[in-house]
């Protein structure tokens, strides 16, 4: 999709439309542009960046705050356009996807009015637009849908791929970050047909085994297939401050409500998670993460909070001072892969039991704790995350 938050934003408000708009964070907040439309672009706006630095750029720029249900609303709606060309769809966020269309060539049609059929039809039903890149292969068609947008196509015919590639600057590349960028400029290799002409032997003992993928996607070569299946490796939670923090108190705050947040989530996905992990920015953004792993996994958010302040309370102190603070699980999977529990263990068991396990030893009080989870779900899932608070949390 074409800078999708704010396309969906301009589409919505027509009084955006053909206005400079931000999607993200306010500025005085430390926000980060989530997505920006092709108005701001022009003078240099993208996602990512922080939105101090992007007004700066648009003085004059529209700063919308994120609405992701509405986006979500919107993403189903694109993706199930792509389900009814093809059930080989491989999302990669809420507006891109890799469709694997070989069934409909083989049958007659061609991959570029495939491709013309898709944005005709996700115009008609949503809107907005979409830019394809047609290719035989994930990388070479990545590409593709950026070299048009907005409302492109960009197709590549099979044997053309490197000759396609050749030109284009070599952190077009998957995988070439611009750190990476930087070494190959310095190396003199400035576009994708200069690195594929360097021997793999060079490649590697530059970059290891990334190397060798390099050396293979800068020659049009590329085997992975569509994945139609991609299962969620972990589930985070992250909160930026207006002003770095010190206080252990005042960063536990938004540590609970992230270890509740992540702990509904796994509920609502049917998952337990063995590995807790927080994470952490300090003043100097240098960024670090720590984790622990349970001795069963859990999906109960005292579980995880108790685990969380635990890490957290390791790396507060000595003067640091913190300007992000996040948690997150991983390890993931359905209950039932993690195999039979005791009749008193509990789910997510730690060294140190917390109240919660203390109190469910009794199977009744268990099954009560349970059906109370539930419910509790309910209704924040109805009327809002801040709907029901415990009572030390009401404010």
């Amino acid at each position: 999709m074409d800078a999708f938050y704010a396309s969906v934003e301009q589409h919505d408000n027509p009084e955006l439309r053909g206005q400079p708009v931000l999607v993200g964070g306010s500025p005085q907040a430390r926000g980060v542009v989530a997505a920006a439309s092709y108005e701001a672009r022009t003078f240099g706006c993208h996602s990512a960046m922080p939105m101090r630095t992007a007004v700066r750029l648009c003085p004059h720029s529209q700063i919308i705050s994120p609405r992701f249900s509405r986006y979500r609303e919107v993403s189903e709606q694109v993706m199930d356009i792509f389900h009814g060309v093809t059930p080989l769809v491989e999302p990669l966020s809420m507006d891109e996807a890799f469709l694997d269309v070989t069934q409909r060539v083989d049958s007659g049609s061609t991959a570029e009015e495939i491709a013309s059929f898709i944005r005709a039809r996700v115009l008609a039903v949503t809107g907005l637009t979409v830019s394809c890149g047609v290719a035989s292969s994930k990388s070479v068609a990545k590409i593709a849908s950026d070299m048009d947008k907005p409302d492109g196509l960009t197709v590549v015919p099979a044997g053309t791929e490197r000759a396609f590639l050749a030109p284009l600057p070599v952190r077009d590349l998957l995988g070439v970050g611009p750190k990476t960028a930087e070494r190959l400029t310095k190396a003199g290799v400035q576009t994708i047909g200069e690195l594929a002409e360097r021997p793999l032997p060079w490649l590697i003992e530059r970059f290891g085994v990334r190397g060798e993928w390099f050396h293979r996607l800068a020659a049009g070569e590329d085997e992975r297939g569509v994945e139609v299946s991609r299962e969620a490796k972990s589930i985070s939670s992250e909160t930026t401050f207006a002003a770095d923090i010190g206080d252990l108190d005042a960063l536990a705050e938004p540590v609970k409500e992230q270890s509740r947040s992540v702990a509904r989530r796994l509920k609502r996905s049917s998952l337990r998670a063995r590995t807790v992990q927080i994470k952490l920015r300090l003043s100097d953004f240098t960024t670090f993460t720590r984790q622990r792993t349970l001795l069963a996994p859990t999906d109960d958010g005292d579980v995880v909070e108790t685990v969380a302040l635990e890490l957290l309370g390791e790396q507060v102190g000595g003067g640091r001072r913190f300007r992000l603070v996040g948690v997150g699980v991983s390890n993931l999977a359905p209950p039932e892969t993690f195999g039979q529990l005791g009749l008193f263990d509990q789910p997510g068991s730690v060294e140190t039991k917390t109240a919660t396990e203390s109190a469910a030893a009794d199977p009744a009080e268990r099954d009560l704790a349970v059906e109370l989870e539930g419910a509790l779900r309910g209704v924040r899932d109805r009327f809002g995350e801040d709907a029901v608070q415990w009572g030390n949390d009401a404010r």
